[in-house]
């Protein structure tokens, strides 16, 4: 008899992934296909919407080649978030790039807004700040300049939505057109307290409500497969969709105030749950952590850093490395980064600090700099801006964090991981699996048909605690926020 499975399908920046997940805890296979990014002007950041649909196949196919004797039950969807795309209804063939999340072409619009004095009510509406890391203004963009979009428009046939959304419309052969409340929550469109689109924000942002996907809680059931995408037969359900900071928070079953998790990877996102709305003062957004047809809507507060894991790949390029694990073993040939500081804003600085226009700084160089202490001063930038991160979480929480989690791809390191519980003071856990994003989702899928998935598939595997005394990391704490403060006046 075949083994009855969840599908999960993780859609991120750089690849897509795909897990067959039975219900005993058991990862059965993996697929896994890489994805470009482009960066046609400086501060922009696009993909190819077809690009995201064949990767997404191929992940599928391989890894159902990989498991043979497996049923799907179900499919579940994590994601990249705020990137947005459109389509046309009848072709389903993408209008225009997906802009993503990194992208900040936006900029001018923002500012705009800003100067028209529409900052406050966008924040009070959806916990979020005016920056173009969200993806109103994206939307507003693709509207605007994707070749044949108002026409498309005029006539009733033009999509939009997030990677969520593109996804179900593939995986359905263009039956559905939806999202779950944690992505709508990131596009600048949703008023948080009714968990729908905001007409006030639809007509800032000029963006029709006809073009955009219902709002529907995490756990529905969103479709079933149609038109064979990925040879998938006819009829199977998609009963999860999260974005997938939101899908990895819900593998690590962090519930309640004062538990945080760390997604590191392209970017880093760090999340807690806050139960109700509670406004952040430090620089945090307020979002949706996930939404249930039982429970409703759970709240929570997040750190959003644009440069993280991606900085360690910059920086190989940059020093002729062969990748991050180069990088890595470069750095630890060093006792310390010889007073040198790398701040990663190359995409300007997220929480807490919010300046869209700062850059990239290195510094406190001199003669007796060298590669490696460039090198260990890259991945101390990584774990700087997670520290920023986490004491503007104890202000606006007004209590010290109970635990700090780690997952993501750039999780896998222990130099990393060990930089963050120094530069903090505080004990950081990782569990066994450290791709929680797709876990998280398949279990959210696995809820929703009454068959949870054997808590042994995570497991804890490592503490980390801090291991330097107080006035080094006072020290290294005090030079970082020297750079920050370069940054921002560059």
């Amino acid at each position: 008899m075949p083994t009855p499975a969840i599908l999960a399908i993780d859609q991120g920046t750089t690849n897509t992934k795909a897990l067959l997940i039975t219900f005993d805890g058991h990862l059965a296979a993996v697929g896994s296909v890489p994805t470009g990014v482009q960066y046609p002007r400086p501060g922009w950041a696009e993909q190819s919407g077809d690009a995201i649909r064949a990767s997404t196949a191929a992940a599928i196919t391989a890894a159902l080649a990989k498991a043979s004797d497996i049923q799907i039950a179900a499919i579940a969807i994590s994601n990249q978030r705020e990137t947005v795309l459109a389509w046309d209804a009848q072709t389903s063939e993408p209008v225009g790039p997906a802009v993503i999340w990194q992208c900040r072409r936006s900029s001018e619009l923002c500012t705009s807004l800003r100067a028209a004095s529409h900052e406050d009510l966008i924040q009070r509406t959806t916990g979020l700040g005016l920056d173009p890391l969200f993806s109103a203004g994206k939307l507003r963009w693709l509207l605007d300049n994707a070749p044949g979009a108002q026409d498309l428009h005029h006539a009733g046939k033009l999509r939009t939505g997030t990677v969520d959304s593109w996804l179900l419309w593939n995986l359905t052969g263009g039956a559905i057109h939806a999202t779950d409340a944690s992505n709508a929550s990131r596009t600048q469109l949703l008023a948080l307290d009714s968990a729908a689109w905001s007409p006030e924000l639809l007509a800032l942002f000029g963006v029709s409500a006809d073009v955009l996907p219902q709002v529907l809680p995490s756990d529905s059931r969103f479709g079933e497969t149609r038109g064979g995408f990925a040879g998938l037969p006819d009829g199977v359900p998609i009963h999860a969709m999260m974005g997938d900071s939101h899908a990895s928070m819900f593998g690590h079953g962090i519930s309640a105030p004062g538990m945080v998790k760390v997604t590191l990877g392209t970017g880093s996102s760090l999340m807690c749950t806050t139960g109700i709305r509670r406004p952040s003062t430090h620089g945090l957004s307020e979002t949706i952590a996930w939404a249930t047809g039982a429970g409703g809507v759970v709240h929570a507060l997040e750190g959003n850093i644009t440069v993280s894991g991606h900085a360690a790949a910059f920086a190989s390029e940059m020093l002729g490395l062969a990748g991050p694990q180069a990088l890595t073993e470069l750095a630890i040939s060093v006792d310390d980064s010889n007073g040198v500081v790398f701040l990663p804003a190359m995409a300007g600085l997220g929480a807490p600090h919010w300046d869209e226009k700062a850059r990239g700084v290195i510094c406190g160089l001199s003669l007796s700099s060298k590669p490696a202490h460039i090198a260990r001063a890259v991945l101390e930038g990584i774990a700087h801006q997670i520290c920023d991160v986490v004491a503007a979480f104890e202000a606006d929480l007004g209590a010290p964090l109970t635990s700090i989690s780690v997952d993501g791809s750039a999780a896998r390191s222990d130099f990393l991981v060990q930089l963050i519980a120094d530069l903090s003071g505080r004990k950081v856990e990782r569990p066994s699996q450290t791709e929680l994003s797709a876990i998280g989702a398949a279990m959210m899928a696995a809820n929703a048909l009454g068959r949870p998935i054997a808590p042994s598939i995570i497991s804890s595997d490592r503490s980390f605690m801090p291991a330097l005394n107080d006035d080094r990391r006072d020290a290294m704490r005090g030079q970082w926020h020297t750079a920050i403060a370069r940054a921002k006046v560059s």
